[in-house]
């Protein structure tokens, strides 16, 4: 039996997502050296010279990930056309019946609700997959920016799981949201 998956390209309002492929990296190396400021506190992946070559490691990874169905990743776009803005991606990490969404945003493009908009379109899909009784969505305590995205998408916040800071600016403290299916 084949495993289901969401649809390679989602239109959100503002972005469209589609599936990451090697002929993103130039454009996804480039948003992140441009936002390597903005990314670094919270991404410990975000370093400065991030290359191509980093580029295409993600993205074999994540290939690896659609193949197997643990990772949905996507790029997102300006829904007019454009480079790549950020990433979101879907995560079967937190056990049975629900995945994870991660993501990331150019530094010039906040502020205009496009991850808002992206993350409350991959959590309908995700949602609609089979077996997926949830959605979560994961972020430090002091990441403010990043956890008004759940908020605005009517997550509930269920709990504060202490851990390691692996970034910078990070508290140690994960600030863990849900939302269920109807």
């Amino acid at each position: 039996m084949e495993q289901a998956s969401p649809p390679e390209e989602i239109a959100a309002g503002s972005v469209v997502l589609h599936r990451v492929r090697e002929t993103d990296a130039e454009s996804v190396a480039a948003a992140i050296e441009e936002s390597v400021a903005h990314l670094q506190p919270w991404m410990p992946w975000a370093h400065d010279g991030h290359s191509v070559e980093d580029a295409l490691g993600w993205i074999r990874r994540a290939e690896e990930g659609w193949a197997g169905g643990t990772e949905f990743a996507y790029v997102l776009r300006p829904a007019d056309g454009g480079p790549v803005v950020g990433s979101i991606s879907l995560m079967a990490r937190v056990g049975p019946g629900a995945l994870e969404i991660g993501y990331w945003l150019h530094g010039g493009h906040t502020g205009r609700g496009h991850m808002t908009a992206a993350a409350g379109a991959l959590t309908a899909e995700g949602l609609a997959l089979p077996g997926i009784e949830r959605i979560v969505i994961k972020h430090d305590a002091a990441n403010h920016v990043s956890g008004a995205v759940p908020r605005r998408l009517g997550y509930r916040e269920v709990g504060r799981v202490p851990r390691e800071p692996v970034a910078p600016a990070e508290s140690g403290v994960d600030v863990v949201w849900e939302i269920r299916r109807s």
